[in-house]
């Protein structure tokens, strides 16, 4: 029988890798990495976001890369109302208030924001029973 255990890593396309780390660093505390000849990752938890510069992407790469197309879940630690005044201290506004949605173990509350290259970035806890 087939089993996957876990996403180990995955990749966005961004159009200013410097601007995307940013972000990532100062909005969700992700850490920089870099790897190989010249790569960017942002590592967080036992996974990592690989950052492909749009046009350069490394290959082989997604049929259709572009900057802006990714919806992702991430689960975080800190409060979600903690994310939500840091984020306003960041000047980052959310596009919704906190919400309830399911996640891959249960029910989790949730807030959107979105990277500089528009993606959309859902931010969660999940609630305790």
């Amino acid at each position: 029988m087939i089993k996957i255990d876990r996403i180990d890593h995955l990749v966005l396309t961004v159009k200013d890798i410097s601007k995307s780390c940013l972000f990532y660093e100062k909005a969700l505390g992700m850490k920089i990495v870099h790897f190989g000849q010249g790569r960017t990752a942002l590592h967080f938890g036992n996974q990592k976001i690989n950052l492909h510069k749009l046009g350069s992407e490394f290959q082989p790469n997604a049929r259709n890369a572009n900057a802006g197309t990714a919806d992702i879940c991430l689960i975080a630690e800190t409060s979600i109302e903690l994310l939500i005044q840091h984020w306003g201290d960041l000047g980052i506004t959310p596009e919704t208030e906190i919400v309830n949605r399911t996640g891959a173990d249960g029910v989790i509350r949730s807030v959107y924001i979105r990277d500089p290259d528009g993606n959309l970035l859902e931010i969660s806890n999940y609630k305790e029973s």
